[in-house]
Parts: structure tokens; sequence; C-alpha cells
């Protein structure tokens, strides 16, 4: 697949507020306020699936606004205390949906670690993709990750290429997302492809 320059592949996403305006937005309670003068210099690619290797079901949307009836499905009762965001959930349809304000902290990476520097959360920006480590993602994920990463980097030039990890890069004992189905690659490619 090839681009035309980054512009008109971006053109159609414009960030406000810190919200993407083409994205459906359901605000989580799941978020605080980033540290006084924090530059964002990170984006964290993450997947998740509820129930686990199940997808288009609506309950990652219920459990980033804990919303989740936990006795619908027995691994629900294991994440029952559990507050977590995203910024953003593409889903396998290519549908995105945003949580939590770009500006704002999610509750996406917990404790970990990049370049030396504990609390991602505190300067990054989680995108969670609907998937699992081993099924493939789809190829409107990619062409909506693509087109997100592109307009979050003209929003916070700090992002750099170098500065997109995987949250087992960041979390490394904990995670192992978004998992060797992620084709890194082909992601890192399109990118250049429109820089």
């Amino acid at each position: 697949m090839t681009h035309s320059p980054k512009t008109s592949l971006t053109a159609n996403y414009t960030i406000t507020n810190g919200w993407l305006d083409q994205a459906r937005r359901v605000p989580s309670p799941n978020f605080n306020q980033r540290p006084a003068d924090q530059i964002v210099d990170l984006l964290v690619i993450h997947n998740i699936s509820l129930p686990p290797g199940q997808f288009g079901t609506g309950c990652v949307e219920a459990f980033f606004c804990n919303q989740l009836d936990h006795t619908a499905h027995p691994f629900f009762e294991e994440i029952q205390s559990l507050q977590v965001s995203a910024h953003l959930l593409i889903e396998r349809t290519g549908q995105v949906v945003q949580f939590v304000s770009f500006d704002d902290r999610a509750w996406h990476a917990g404790q970990s670690c990049f370049q030396g520097r504990e609390g991602c959360n505190d300067f990054s920006i989680g995108i969670e993709l609907e998937g699992t480590d081993d099924t493939p993602y789809t190829d409107e994920q990619y062409q909506q990750l693509v087109a997100i990463t592109c307009a979050l980097q003209q929003a916070y030039p700090s992002i750099t290429t170098t500065n997109i990890q995987g949250h087992a890069d960041i979390a490394p004992e904990r995670k192992t997302d978004p998992g060797p189905a992620f084709d890194w690659v082909r992601y890192r490619q399109a990118l250049s492809s429109v820089d």
C-alpha cells in the first residue's frame, strides 16, 4: 500500500484540545492530570480483548468506563478491582474510540520504564488495538494506527519514531503486548513511507 504525502494521509484527522475529532468519544473516569509542564514524547501500543480472545463484545469500552458486568464471565472477576484506561481503542473494524484526552494521563502503562524514566503514563499516549498477542491484526487497524500516529506526531512532535514502543518494551517483566502478531516492520515502513 502506498500513500501520497503525509498531509493527504492525515488530512481527515484533526486533534482539538487533546481529542481526535474523528473518534467516537466515550469519556472514561480513569484518568488524571499529567505533571506540570510534562512533554508528551512516547506512544505505547497495546492490545486488549474482553473476554480474552473475543472481539466486538463492547466489554473493553465498559471496562475502561468502570461499567463491566463482573458476573458475565469468569475472567471479569479477576479484573473487577482494576481501574484502567487508554487514550484510544482501535477496534478490529477500524473504528476508533477515545476515552481520555491526549493532554491528560490515561492509566494504561502501569509500572513501566522508558529510557530510564519510570511511570510512563506521565509522558505517554496509549493506544489499544483490539486483539491478542497471537491473532493477526486487521488491515483496517494498521491503516488507522498509521494515520493516527502521523496526526499525533504532528500535534506532539516529541513523539519520534524511536519513541513508539510496545507495552512489552516498557514493562517487559509484566506484559507481552502487542505480541508477536503485531507487524512492527509493516507499521514502521508505512510510517516512513509518509514522512
